[in-house]
């Protein structure tokens, strides 16, 4: 057992991930000598910030914690999500998440990793004509 008291700072999500100001903490990592992938990081999303288009090697379930913000799935329409909800994001599918236009939104993302340790694959930004209320 390994109990975590002390939190690194909180980290600027990269531009090439996210459109807007993102903030991203890291709840657990596992240490190197563990065989477990499992990721957590909780994620604050400021009006209208968003992630770009991406996928998650063994899929990836967000719990919102506060605010309201929008999902959607390649394909499919955008779909909101508020505070109390859960997604699940299966394996391999490209989907994109992030605060509504006039909202703040936190969620929590758990994912595992692959083999080698990637997370997700990162695609293109959300373009405006794209995003509601842009």
């Amino acid at each position: 057992m390994q109990i975590t008291t002390d939190r690194p700072p909180s980290q600027r999500g990269p531009e090439e991930w996210f459109t807007g100001a993102v903030w991203l903490d890291e709840i657990m990592v596992p240490p190197p000598a563990s065989q477990s992938r499992l990721r957590v990081l909780s994620v604050h999303f400021t009006p209208g910030a968003r992630t770009a288009w991406h996928r998650h090697p063994v899929g990836q379930a967000l719990y919102v914690t506060e605010g309201a913000g929008l999902v959607q799935r390649r394909g499919d329409r955008v779909q909101p999500i508020r505070a109390g909800d859960t997604v699940w994001i299966e394996a391999g599918e490209w989907h994109w998440h992030g605060a509504g236009p006039e909202t703040f939104m936190t969620h929590l993302a758990v994912q595992e990793t692959d083999e080698a340790g990637a997370a997700a694959e990162w695609a293109e930004h959300v373009n405006a004509e794209d995003y509601p209320g842009t």
